[in-house]
């Protein structure tokens, strides 16, 4: 399997994968048939069934830090994407409110059904609808192609990419989309080019998908319509500590899948509720096939958390979280409920609720940081570089090695 839904699998596929992480440099940027040259790991680490500091260790107990330091620079690009989006909640929210108020489009829905025209972009929306991946390089051409040759809001787009990718992370998703839009970077864009299909398209594709180049030849930017930095807004996230003595249960979300490995691995509970984001599953139209590699990855992560605490863990899929919490809460005569904090996206959203909904029954939620994500969101108030250079500080024997960073957006 290409993304695999279990912890077990996944920790298989990345120990395939080490022997690879040297390569990853030089040939990353290749968009070949079933994805060699990357570790196909995405999807397993957006839901953290392993985690970042999993994946860079493993690497790096099998290869010096200057051989695979592009791989885990990609790994840190999705951490300071999540990172920055929470430093900046506004952007997420008016993302949100931009995509509800976008109405049908015709020719949005013909991109989407793979009826665009062009062949190049009708294979990758193929490819995406029917496996729930793409390589980067194709997300960034197909982005491009619908923002500056289709003239298609930005937003409709992320959109569409949301609801069918497997890794689709709201941080990543989000601000991709607009870093090629223009939105995210002063004035950047990013243009699809024939010359960068042609280098980087597998000679079969390329063979097959010829008749579509034409229309990458000459392309216009499509400039936004204005452009401001985006203030650093952080919603509260104070930290918050379990009542000890107190009847408590655990909350296993999507967005979070091992558990066991944060500090609550360390806590005891009564009770495991492990719960999908069944609002978002429907309000972004997530298609049957994605919502059955969610569902297996939650079961996953349930077996996991029978295994470590000695209770059941029931699954609920369906019923709205903030009803299912409470209706679990006071089966069981919880007095609190731990989960870890979710980030940016639309679980955090609904906490509110959540919240609210518990304490009229009498039941606190407490919500646990992981560590590494409150330090490292920190380093997220400026760009890129000075965050990975914060970064790169723990990989070094000598944190004053110069730094040899290159700003390549064709990953």
């Amino acid at each position: 399997m290409l993304w695999p839904p279990s912890r077990q699998a996944a920790l298989g596929q990345l120990g395939e994968f080490v022997p690879l992480a040297g390569c990853y440099a030089r040939d990353r940027n290749d968009v070949k048939t079933g994805h060699p040259s990357v570790s196909r790991l995405s999807p397993a680490i957006r839901h953290r069934l392993i985690t970042e500091e999993e994946v860079v260790s493993a690497v790096l107990h099998a290869h010096p830090f200057g051989r695979v330091e592009k791989f885990i620079q990609e790994v840190y690009w999705r951490r300071y994407w999540k990172s920055w989006l929470a430093l900046r909640p506004q952007v997420w929210s008016d993302f949100c409110g931009t995509r509800a108020a976008l109405g049908h489009d015709p020719r949005a829905a013909r991109i989407e059904n793979a009826q665009s025209g062009n062949a190049v972009i009708d294979h990758f929306a193929h490819e995406l609808v029917r496996t729930g991946y793409l390589h980067n390089h194709a997300r960034m051409w197909f982005a491009a192609w619908w923002v500056h040759e289709a003239r298609l809001p930005w937003q409709s787009g992320a959109a569409f990419f949301f609801r069918h990718l497997l890794d689709g992370d709201p941080a990543s998703n989000t601000l991709s989309w607009r870093w090629v839009a223009g939105w995210q970077t002063p004035g950047k864009t990013y243009l699809a080019r024939r010359t960068n299909l042609e280098k980087y398209l597998a000679p079969e594709l390329l063979d097959s998908l010829a008749a579509g180049l034409r229309d990458f030849e000459s392309p216009r930017a499509l400039q936004p319509p204005s452009w401001r930095q985006q203030p650093v807004t952080p919603r509260d996230a104070s930290p918050e500590s379990l009542t000890p003595g107190a009847a408590t249960g655990l909350w296993v979300h999507e967005e979070d899948l091992s558990v066991e490995s944060s500090p609550l691995g360390l806590a005891s509970f009564t009770s495991v509720l492990v719960t999908g984001d069944a609002a978002t599953w429907d309000g972004y139209e997530f298609p049957l096939a994605k919502q059955q590699w969610m569902a297996a990855a939650l079961r996953d992560a349930a077996t996991r958390a029978e295994l470590r605490w000695k209770v059941s863990a029931p699954i609920e899929l369906r019923e709205p979280q903030n009803v299912a919490l409470v209706r679990w809460a006071q089966a069981k005569g919880l007095a609190q409920v731990a989960a870890l904090r979710p980030e940016i996206g639309p679980l955090r959203d609904s906490l509110d609720l959540v919240r609210s909904n518990l304490a009229q029954a009498g039941v606190r939620l407490v919500l646990i940081d992981r560590p590494e994500d409150v330090k490292i969101r920190s380093w997220a108030t400026g760009g890129f570089f000075p965050f990975w250079a914060r970064a790169r500080e723990n990989f070094l024997p000598n944190p004053a090695e110069p730094l040899q960073l290159s700003m390549d957006f064709s990953a």
